[in-house]
């Protein structure tokens, strides 16, 4: 149950969204139930609502005390909004130039995928900018990131006109700041990033890709090899000519290894081989996912300005924020 202390970020966030507003923002149909995915969910498990009607709801990521973090894109300049184990919901951080994506890094800092002046910046304890440019040309829309264990950053950049024009020619790329510092190519070969996965291991590096899941062989130094499609996500439309239609947003691994895509069709499941295992449906078309609470066996699902908890059988990875 949310409580009383939520009022006043309510009546905060009802304002009308802005016109470029990432996605409709609209009331959750009634909740819905997960099917019986052995090891991940039971049967009958209630996709249950936290609350809807935030102004665009993104990157979700577990609090080092098990609450859940995550990004009201449209309110105002950005806002961080956090959900403790009860369910108080509190504002965590105002003015965050609209980030999408979170992600904390193994100094405990808190990252960002900014995209109103778009950057990879650090909003906690301090704030700071880790990368805006690269080959003197700006970022384009920086949208999801994940911190391997060594410090270094991947994020993704999509070709987006939605804040200013992009560069000719400039192609969606995955992003890699070393752990010194440094900005390189991870590689060019993924046509529609969005988000973006290390392994529990860190030996692979996952990117959805449209319909399809990328997986890329991460090497020593950080670069990515053997780029190839790991999974082909089930149940999406498809056009007149056969070709699927939509595709995956944020991600998410488990303990085990098993992969998880927020996508139209609601959360798709996949064994650590890229074999789908089932699909949770969502009332409202999830965009991003996060494992959270106390012992990371609660799923959370945001998208379309709601947020929904989904008590699993499957537990998050620990070592990781997300």
């Amino acid at each position: 149950m949310v409580r009383a202390a939520a009022g006043l970020l309510l009546a905060l966030t009802l304002s009308p969204p802005p016109a470029w507003s990432q996605a409709a923002i609209e009331k959750s149909p009634p909740e819905t139930t997960a099917p019986e995915i052995a090891g991940v969910v039971k049967g009958g498990t209630r996709v249950q609502l936290i609350r809807d009607l935030f102004m665009a709801t993104e990157g979700p990521i577990a609090m080092p005390d098990g609450s859940l973090l995550f990004t009201e894109q449209d309110a105002g300049d950005g806002r961080l909004v956090k959900i403790d184990k009860d369910d108080n919901i509190t504002t965590y951080l105002d003015n965050t130039n609209r980030t999408i994506g979170l992600a904390y890094d193994p100094k405990g800092r808190l990252l960002a995928a900014q995209s109103r002046i778009p950057r990879i910046g650090v909003l906690a304890p301090t704030r700071a900018t880790l990368a805006e440019e690269y080959g003197g040309q700006p970022l384009i829309f920086p949208n999801d990131l994940v911190a391997d264990k060594k410090g270094g950053i991947y994020f993704t950049d999509q070709v987006s006109t939605r804040f200013r024009p992009a560069p000719a020619g400039r192609k969606p790329l995955v992003f890699y700041i070393q752990p010194g510092g440094t900005l390189v190519v991870a590689t060019e070969d993924v046509t529609r990033p969005n988000g973006v996965m290390l392994s529990p291991d860190e030996t692979i590096l996952y990117a959805t890709n449209g319909p399809v899941i990328t997986a890329f062989d991460v090497q020593p130094d950080g670069s990515l090899r053997n780029g190839r499609t790991w999974a082909e996500l089930a149940g999406l439309p498809r056009n007149a000519a056969g070709e699927p239609q939509g595709g995956a947003d944020g991600v998410a691994v488990d303990s085990a290894g098993r992969f998880y895509a927020a996508t139209g069709v609601g959360v798709q499941v996949f064994s650590p081989e890229g074999k789908h295992l089932g699909t949770i449906p969502i009332p409202l078309p999830p965009q991003a996912i996060a494992f959270a609470g106390t012992d990371k066996k609660t799923l959370y699902v945001v998208g379309r300005g709601a947020v929904y908890k989904i008590a699993m059988v499957a537990q998050g990875f620990l070592g990781r924020a997300k």
